[in-house]
């Protein structure tokens, strides 16, 4: 008599846990094309300056005429570059498209099936969409240094005032004022979150936040709304600025850092909120 054996019930333990959501976030075809965006910024920039004309002699240097004169220097002028549009719109689309993707491709009802809470689900796709936006301002800063210094050398910081920064003053000012950077794109983020959980279309997610931030950014222009506009979660953008400055200002730094909190616990609070209630089966 032949006795059959019977395989062990196995439990599964962590249920889409964040390794998995990693797994499928940067397996996704927008994820390469936004780090591929982010590898051929510093290309792009070093080709158009190739091109370009010479400052003029006897002009007052500015921050762009600047850029030339070594990997650090270079670097700044990436990090303004891209902070200004490239590095929020990743942001909106790391952190707006996880969940409308999920809806429209009639996948998120079986990933609400999995025994787990929706706020379990929600906050995998959030957390691996800020860790994909912290990697990519890192890999953006790291391999512009790496450009800017194969391009015109190792030369330390120069300011347009003059004042220069050695390599061990620059470095972990740079670390903090990419920091502040990444905190100033939390609004955003978390604005595209709660627009993603009420849509299932990634585009009404992306380009909503990105939409929304620019209008902000051309109101935070008027005058008029003073002292209103200090509460823009763009009024304080350029802030990190003073981080990099011989003697380094924290004031707008605090302020930008603490409003743009303000923005993003906000709205990640709706977004949270609203993916609890809504009956959510597409």
């Amino acid at each position: 008599m032949s006795v059959e054996t019977v395989e062990p019930v196995r439990r599964l333990h962590d249920p889409l846990s964040w390794r998995a959501e990693l797994g499928r976030q940067w397996g996704r075809r927008r994820t390469k094309v936004a780090f591929a965006l982010v590898l051929a910024l510093p290309l792009i920039l070093v080709a158009a300056f190739a091109f370009g004309d010479p400052p003029r002699p006897g002009a007052a240097p500015r921050f762009i005429d600047l850029a030339q004169d070594g990997a650090a220097n270079f670097t700044l002028f990436t990090l303004f570059a891209s902070s200004e549009l490239l590095l929020i719109l990743v942001a909106a689309l790391f952190c707006g498209d996880s969940v409308p993707a999920e809806a429209s491709w009639s996948s998120l009802r079986y990933l609400l099936i999995a025994p787990v809470r929706r706020s379990r689900l929600l906050t995998s796709k959030l957390v691996i969409g800020l860790v994909s936006t912290v990697a990519a301002a890192v890999l953006l800063v790291g391999w512009s240094l790496l450009v800017g210094g194969l391009a015109y050398g190792w030369a330390p910081l120069t300011s347009p005032t003059g004042e220069s920064l050695t390599w061990g003053q620059l470095l972990p000012r740079l670390a903090l004022a990419l920091a502040y950077v990444f905190v100033t794109l939390l609004p955003t983020a978390a604005i595209a979150f709660w627009i993603g959980v009420r849509s299932d279309a990634p585009l009404a997610a992306v380009g909503g936040a990105v939409l929304f931030t620019i209008v902000l950014n051309i109101l935070d222009q008027i005058d008029a709304l003073d002292p209103w506009r200090n509460a823009f979660p763009g009024h304080y953008n350029r802030a990190w600025q003073d981080i990099i400055a011989l003697d380094p200002q924290w004031t707008a730094v605090i302020h930008g850092a603490l409003w743009s909190l303000v923005w993003a616990v906000a709205f990640t609070m709706l977004g949270y909120r609203r993916f609890r209630r809504a009956d959510i089966l597409s």
